[in-house]
């Protein structure tokens, strides 16, 4: 009998849904959270148009989604401080700190990119040559 782990699931589980890694990706890979999440990790709280200015690409609408998506994630929080004029902050929550360790995991892997960039052009030259025969 085999063991079941995240790794090595249960054989009735569909190929889709059997991979542990796929939701993770969806929550953390989704666009412009990694942006959101180094900006409050690296920079500190942030009040929401200091956060468009730091990502000078996010349009208001986007980060406005993106920000309440996080915060419902529990990887951001959001406080309002009923001042005049109101004013909010987000910061990463601790859930949201405790992905350093793969960001920085992901960033050393980085050093691989120039391997990938190489393997691309080698791939397209490839199929260049072969749809000129």
């Amino acid at each position: 009998m085999t063991e079941t782990t995240a790794w090595n699931p249960d054989v009735e589980i569909a190929p889709e849904n059997a991979c542990p890694i796929a939701p993770v990706v969806d929550v953390v890979f989704s666009r412009w959270t990694t942006p959101i999440l180094w900006v409050l990790h690296y920079r500190g709280p942030h009040r929401f148009v200091e956060l468009q200015r730091s990502i000078t690409t996010i349009t208001p609408k986007v980060l406005t989604e993106r920000l309440r998506q996080l915060e419902r994630d529990g990887l951001i929080t959001r406080t309002y401080h009923p001042e005049v004029p109101p004013r909010v902050v987000y910061e990463i929550s601790e859930l949201g700190s405790s992905l350093a360790p793969l960001f920085a995991a992901l960033a050393d892997w980085s050093v691989n990119l120039a391997e990938v960039e190489r393997a691309r052009r080698a791939y397209d030259a490839d199929r260049q040559t072969r749809r000129k025969r």
